[in-house]
């Protein structure tokens, strides 16, 4: 019979679903910012900034406008000044989060290997019990032909 091995189950306690991450304060802003920059959010907002910005600054009556059409300056130096920022944030944010993903995958494949062993002991106590159950109709087949004689 296949007993449950229940020290292996005290002794190691499963570990947290999302392993824990460098819980430094700027690092925990890394994998913020990382999460919300790369998000279709994010994306919408910077486009719509873009086009009303585009648009306000060709369109609009000439006494409004304060980027002049078509170099805008202003534009280019905001949207290089975000991208110097975020960038080097979200690299740090994805690296972290990546360390959260080596964890499980090392996880996962410690209960994979956990999982393979008892397959094989219980395939190993399955062909037992074939051989068994042969042995037994073996036994049933010799005693059926010693009284059928």
């Amino acid at each position: 019979m296949v007993k449950a091995n229940d020290k292996d189950a005290a002794a190691k306690p499963m570990p947290a679903e999302n392993p824990k991450i460098h819980a430094t304060p700027l690092n925990l802003l890394a994998v913020w910012i990382t999460k919300r920059v790369g998000s279709m959010e994010f994306f919408l907002i910077i486009f719509a900034w873009t086009g009303v910005w585009l648009l306000w600054n060709m369109f609009a009556a000439k006494s409004v406008r304060f980027d002049p059409f078509p170099g805008f300056v202003l534009w280019l130096f905001i949207s290089n000044m975000i991208q110097l920022f975020l960038m080097p944030l979200m690299l740090i944010g994805q690296n972290l989060l990546g360390h959260g993903a080596e964890q499980r995958a090392k996880r996962d494949f410690d209960v994979n290997l956990k999982a393979e062993k008892e397959i094989q002991e219980i395939k190993a106590q399955l062909n037992t019990i074939l051989a068994r159950l042969d042995e037994m109709k073996a036994a049933a087949s010799v005693q059926s032909d010693g009284k059928g004689k």
